[in-house]
């Protein structure tokens, strides 16, 4: 289970992706962050706290005393805690580095790669680019959290950029590169096919890479190669709304899902009362039901047709499917399988390793380690 904490509707950036309404703006209180602490301690299990936004570093101070009361409360009972922040990176300094270091606080960081992308979306309140101001912020987090992913939004205007935005990050030094669809966007069937071209791109540059041994997670390669050889689990691994993660906003209003938070429609409970379990297996329930539309289509076991929060970004019901998210499916797992066959006909150390050997990121962590303390 995971935590998702909106620390703050409020924002160091003027992001254009941004769906929070902060119109009324309200912080959480550290009393609703421990209160969050509490109930995920109850349920006596390994659970995932994550510092959301807004900005989450505009809040430090809640930051280190809720991991300060976590690890006390690990002490007190059957429950342990990790911590992960997700952040545009511009607060980002040394002692917070430091910090997260020391308390093993994973870090992502939100960048859309070349200039050209980043700027498009990616701005401050004065409506000027972020990508400058983040270049020195890359060198400082990567130094400090090697594994730290990236995480990109490919939006319409920003499509053509996508293969050469994924290079740079990769030249950056990140290796874990999570890529998404701004599927609220306004896509065109010129769009559709530009996303096409750069995902060729892209599985040119995912070859040469694996080829070169070359460790790295590129999704969402990496989630359609996975959804072919291991199809039999892979269904199974479903959105489960609500079940998995429960994103807490500023007010400690209970949500299934960082894309609800403020639609009090999908409003679960409140962290100062409890959990409305009936609605939340409500919203399971009808999030679990297959739509009528993809009973028959082909790829329907290893499409993201099921999630009810991209469904709910694209459309704005958890129960219609976005013409866009189909579309990308289909010519994804075409070339994501032509990707493959290639790699797998090669018999590819790199390839075989990283998708039919379950010990593998064991394996290459010690790996890594060993060599740093060469």
């Amino acid at each position: 289970m995971h935590y998702t904490l909106h620390l703050t509707n409020n924002c160091n950036m003027a992001c254009r992706y941004c769906y929070v309404d902060s119109s009324n703006i309200r912080d959480m209180t550290l009393e609703t962050a421990m209160r969050v602490i509490d109930m995920a301690a109850r349920e006596k299990q390994s659970t995932g706290i994550i510092f959301f936004g807004g900005e989450p570093l505009l809040h430090k101070d809640i930051i280190y005393k809720t991991v300060e009361y976590g690890k006390w409360k690990e002490k007190s009972g059957n429950c342990r805690f990790h911590y992960k922040v997700t952040t545009n990176g511009l607060l980002l300094d040394e002692d917070f580095l430091d910090f997260s270091s020391r308390e093993d606080v994973f870090i992502a960081l939100s960048h859309d790669g070349i200039e050209a992308a980043h700027d498009l979306n990616r701005v401050d309140r004065a409506g000027l680019g972020t990508y400058s101001a983040l270049s020195p912020k890359i060198d400082l987090l990567l130094a400090a959290r090697p594994y730290a992913p990236v995480l990109t939004v490919v939006a319409p205007e920003t499509v053509m950029y996508y293969a050469r935005s994924v290079e740079y990050l990769f030249n950056r030094g990140f290796r874990y590169l999570i890529c998404s669809l701004n599927y609220a966007g306004n896509w065109t069937e010129e769009d559709l096919k530009e996303l096409e071209n750069q995902y060729v791109l892209l599985a040119n540059f995912y070859l040469e890479k694996t080829l070169a041994e070359e460790k790295f997670y590129l999704s969402p390669f990496e989630v359609k190669i996975s959804s072919h050889i291991n199809k039999d689990t892979y269904c199974h691994e479903r959105c489960e709304l609500g079940k998995k993660q429960i994103s807490v906003a500023p007010d400690g209003t209970l949500y299934p899902c960082v894309q609800f938070v403020g639609d009090t429609r999908y409003s679960i409970g409140h962290i100062n009362t409890e959990m409305d379990e009936k609605h939340r297996n409500e919203l399971y329930e009808t999030n679990e039901r297959e739509n009528n539309v993809c009973l028959e289509c082909a790829i329907r076991l290893r499409c993201n047709h099921h999630c009810g929060c991209m469904n709910k970004q694209a459309t704005g019901s958890i129960e219609r499917v976005s013409p866009v998210l189909c579309a990308h499916e289909r010519m994804l797992v075409k070339i994501a399988d032509r990707l493959a066959e290639k790699l797998y006909k090669k018999r590819n150390a790199m390839f075989i390793q990283k998708h039919y050997n379950e010990l593998f990121p064991l394996i290459s962590l010690i790996e890594d380690k060993t060599k740093q303390r060469q």
